[in-house]
Formats: structure tokens, sequence, C-alpha cells
């Protein structure tokens, strides 16, 4: 299987008031397709730095960030947001909808935005409708983003992350926002999208949330001081999963 995503010798550096603060120490680790990976860590371990350098959100200061064998490090400001408009789908806590559009409108937006396939309004909308109706939101497709609740607003998140059909979808503390039941549901839809082939990489301080996850990365100080991959045995027994995780966790201080 080929990697998603390659990072190397990853560097980040901040300077405030003359004092330089290293964000990012030489991050190495790969993810590879069809993988779900979480990232975890105390606060302020540079978790969402990680993040949202490697989705090219953000400028790093040194370093390789192959994603799909291209180096998005030294990309163009604009042929990396075609990238990251086309290929990339993006997940965030807090969720950011356009208040003039419905929820439907919200969705498709990033395709009629794109252009990365030929078609209508009328031939997006449709599209746009058979994800709702696959995250059982269907019937909130005309409602304004304040007429729903927070679960439903994050499964039509999840739609927008992949309405361009990306290689990949970044997420950010994707249940950080709700309550229990609500990040039971959105975790079992993007453990169905992975299932089906999607590429994740979120992070999260939940280890009911990181036990989804076939690999958890864990930051300590700006770099990555471990990796837990989940055995076969444990596959298909969440509890097992959490309790061999949380252990780990422990074993790395957490």
């Amino acid at each position: 299987m080929s990697n998603a995503l390659k990072v190397e010798n990853l560097c980040k550096t901040y300077i405030v008031n003359k004092i330089q603060n290293n964000v990012l120490k030489n991050v190495n680790f790969t993810v590879e397709e069809g993988d779900m990976t979480a990232i975890m860590g105390p606060s302020g371990s540079g978790k969402s730095t990680l993040l949202y350098a490697v989705s090219g959100m953000d400028n790093v200061t040194s370093g390789e960030i192959l994603f799909m064998g291209k180096d998005i490090a030294k990309m163009p400001e604009k042929e990396l947001a075609g990238l990251r408009l086309n290929n990339m789908g993006f997940i965030f806590q807090q969720m950011y909808m356009m208040k003039n559009l419905s929820i439907l409108d919200n969705i498709i937006l990033p395709a009629r935005q794109s252009g990365k396939i030929n078609e209508t309004y009328t031939e997006t909308a449709k599209r746009g409708l058979k994800l709702m109706k696959k995250l059982d939101i269907a019937d909130i497709a005309d409602n304004d983003i304040n007429e729903v609740s927070g679960g439903q607003l994050q499964r039509a998140c999840i739609c927008r992350s992949i309405i361009n059909n990306p290689d990949i979808i970044f997420a950010d503390e994707p249940t950080g926002a709700l309550n229990r039941s609500a990040s039971k549901e959105v975790m079992e839809e993007l453990v169905k999208m992975n299932k089906e082939g999607t590429t994740i990489m979120l992070v999260t301080h939940d280890v009911k949330v990181a036990s989804k996850c076939k690999k958890v990365l864990y930051m300590l100080d700006g770099n990555i001081k471990g990796e837990y991959e989940f055995s076969k045995d444990t596959d298909n027994d969440e509890r097992t999963r959490e309790r061999c995780l949380n252990n780990w966790l422990m074993d790395m201080g957490w």
C-alpha cells in the first residue's frame, strides 16, 4: 500500500518578542492510503499545529510534506489552494458554515467552487442530497444552520468534506463540541467512510474517539514520541481497544 502522506524532519518555529518557540521539532511519520490515524497528546504538544501544517493550511519552517508524492511545503499558494479544495477534506471542532446558505448549499459549495467535476447545480445538488441520505440528514437539506442540532450540523460538515471525493480527510477534534451520543454517531460515520477507502487523519483528546482509529501517534513537546497500532485481536472489541490504548497512553505519560 502506498503512502497518502509522508512527513520528514518537519519543523515549525514561531518568533514572538524575539523569542524563538519551536512548536514542531523534526517530526517524521507516514500515513498509508486507507489508514485512519489519530494524533493525541497533552495541550500545547503541537497536535493541531501539526495537522494544519501537513494539510497545507499553515506554513512550515523546514522539512518535507509529501502528499500523494508531491511536496506541499514547497508548493506555490495558488496550487496549494487548489490541492486543498480538490484533494483534501476538512472537519473542524467549530462547525463553520455560511449563515446565508441552507445546509445543502453549504455542503455543495466546495463542489461549485472547484470545477473538478463538470456538472450543473442540479446535478451537484443531487450528489449532495445523496450524501445527506447516506448520513441520515436529508430531511434538513433546506434548513438554516441555526435550525439543526450539533450532531446534524457536524454530519453535514462531513458531507461537505467529501463532496469533492478527496484523497484524505483532516479532522481537528471533530467530536469536541458534541455530546456523547452525537459524538458516537459522527465517529460511526467516519469509521464507515474509512472502511470504504477514505484516508483520515484526526486530532483528538478522547480515548473513545482514538480507539476507533487504526493507528495513534502520541505527541509531546512538538515531536512524536510513540506510535500505537491496534492488533487484529482487538478489532471488534470496543472496550478492549479502549483499555489497550489507555494503558499505552499511561505508559507514554498521558
